[in-house]
C-alpha cells in the first residue's frame, strides 16, 4: 500500500517547522543595554523540549489521513500549538527574570517567531479547506485570538521585552495609536467621497475613464517617499502665501502632506471599483428593474448600488490596508502614528522599539482587513 499525502501544504509547513527547532526559541540579555544570548527551546525545559518534534510528527501523521474528522484534529492541535508558544513565550522571560534579574530583557527568538507563523498559516489553510462558509471561516478565524489576547490582557506576557518597552512609553504608544487611526479615517473618509464622485463619472461617460485611469496609474507609481516629498514645497509656498492656512492646520509637513498623498494612492483601487461594481450588474435585472416601473434614479438606489456595494467594499479594504501600511512611512515628514517609534528604532538600534511601532500596525492591518471580510461575508450571504 503505497501512503498518499493528502495536504501537501500542512506537509511543507510541518517540515518547516521541524526545521525551526534548530533556531532560538527567545533571545535573552541582563539589561537592555547588553546583547542578548539566544537560548533554544531545550535549554530552557529540557524535560519538555520532546514537545517540539511530538507536535510537528503529529501533524505529520494527520497530512496523510483523508477523512474531514483529520482536518478537525489538525486544526485544534496547530491553535493548541500556536497558544502554548504564546503562554511558553511569556512564561520563558518569567523563568529567565527570576534566575537573573529584573532588568533582565526576554525577546522572541527566530524559531518561535517562525513557529507561530507557521502554525498561524496551517490553522488558516485548515479552515480554508473545512468550510466555504465566508461567516464560518471568519468565526473560525476570530476565535483563534480569543485566548492569546486574554493571555495579554491577564498579564502573562508582561515579562517580555517588548511589553516592558509598552510599559515604559505607554503615554507615546498611545498618541502614536490615536495619530495612526486619525491617518486611516482622514484618508478613508476624503478618498471615498472623491473616488465615489469620479466613479460615477467615469461610469457615465466611458469615454473617460481611459484618460481618468492613465492619470490615476501615474500617480499610484510614483513611490510614497517622493511623492510625500513632491507635496511639501507646493504646501509651504501656499502657507507662506496665505497664512491663515497655517492657523486651520495646514503645513509643508506634518499631516496635511501625508493626508493628501494617501488620499491620491487610493483613488485608483476606488474608482476602478466603482466602475466595475456598476458594469458587473446583470442586464436582466435591470430590465426587470425598469418593467416593475422603476425610474432611474430608483433603479441606482434599489439595484445598481446594492448590487455594486461587494466590490466596492473590497476595493475600499484594500484601501485600508494599504493605508494602514503607508501611514509608517508618513512619519518620515512628520506625520506621526507608529512610523514615528520604528524610525526612531531604527536610529537608536533599539529593536523592542521597532516591534512596538511594527506589530500594533501588522495587528491593525489584520483587524481592518477582517472587519472589511465580515462586513462583505455578511452582505453576501443576504444577497440572493
Amino acid at each position: 500500500m503505497v501512503l498518499r499525502c493528502h495536504n501537501r501544504v500542512l506537509l511543507l509547513l510541518v517540515i518547516l517547522a521541524l526545521a525551526a527547532t534548530a533556531l532560538p526559541f527567545v533571545n535573552y540579555a541582563p539589561n537592555r543595554l547588553v546583547s542578548g544570548e539566544s537560548r533554544a527551546l531545550w535549554q530552557l525545559w529540557p524535560s519538555y523540549a520532546a514537545l517540539g518534534l511530538i507536535v510537528p510528527a503529529l501533524l505529520l501523521v494527520l497530512a496523510f489521513l483523508p477523512r474531514r474528522g483529520a482536518l478537525a484534529a489538525t486544526l485544534l492541535l496547530a491553535e493548541a500549538a500556536f497558544i502554548a508558544l504564546v503562554w511558553s513565550a511569556g512564561r520563558a522571560a518569567t523563568d529567565l527574570a527570576e534566575q537573573g534579574s529584573t532588568l533582565a530583557r526576554t525577546s522572541p527568538g527566530s524559531g518561535l517567531w517562525l513557529w507561530l507563523a507557521l502554525s498561524l498559516l496551517i490553522c488558516s489553510d485548515v479552515i480554508r479547506r473545512l468550510t466555504v462558509n465566508p461567516i464560518g471561516r471568519w468565526l473560525l478565524q476570530a476565535q483563534l485570538w480569543l485566548v492569546p489576547l486574554w493571555l495579554l490582557l491577564s498579564g502573562e506576557l508582561d515579562r517580555l521585552s517588548l511589553l516592558k518597552e509598552y510599559a515604559n512609553r505607554q503615554e507615546v504608544f498611545n498618541d502614536a495609536l490615536a495619530q495612526h487611526l486619525t491617518i486611516l479615517f482622514g484618508t478613508l473618509v476624503p478618498a471615498l467621497a472623491l473616488g465615489l464622485a469620479i466613479g460615477l463619472w467615469c461610469y457615465r461617460h466611458p469615454a473617460r475613464q481611459g484618460p481618468v485611469f492613465t492619470v490615476l496609474n501615474v500617480i499610484q507609481t510614483v513611490p510614497s517617499v517622493a511623492l510625500f516629498g513632491l507635496l511639501i514645497a507646493p504646501l509651504a509656498g501656499l502657507v507662506a502665501e496665505f497664512p491663515w492656512l497655517a492657523r486651520v492646520g495646514v503645513a509643508g509637513t506634518g499631516l496635511t502632506p501625508a493626508l493628501i498623498a494617501l488620499v491620491l494612492y487610493a483613488l485608483l483601487p476606488l474608482v476602478r471599483g466603482v466602475v466595475a461594481g456598476l458594469n458587473q450588474v446583470p442586464a436582466d435585472v435591470l430590465e426587470s428593474a425598469r418593467g416593475m416601473g422603476m425610474s432611474g434614479k430608483q433603479q441606482f438606489w434599489h439595484v445598481r448600488l446594492p448590487l455594486a456595494l461587494p466590490i466596492l467594499l473590497r476595493s475600499l479594504r484594500v484601501v485600508a490596508v494599504q493605508t494602514v501600511g503607508m501611514a509608517v512611512i508618513a512619519a518620515l515628514i512628520g506625520a506621526g502614528g507608529f512610523g514615528a517609534l520604528v524610525f526612531q528604532g531604527l536610529l537608536s538600534s533599539a529593536l523592542d522599539l521597532v516591534l512596538l511601532g511594527v506589530i500594533p500596525v501588522i495587528a491593525l492591518a489584520v483587524a481592518v482587513d477582517a472587519l472589511f471580510a465580515l462586513g462583505i461575508a455578511l452582505l453576501e450571504v443576504k444577497q440572493p
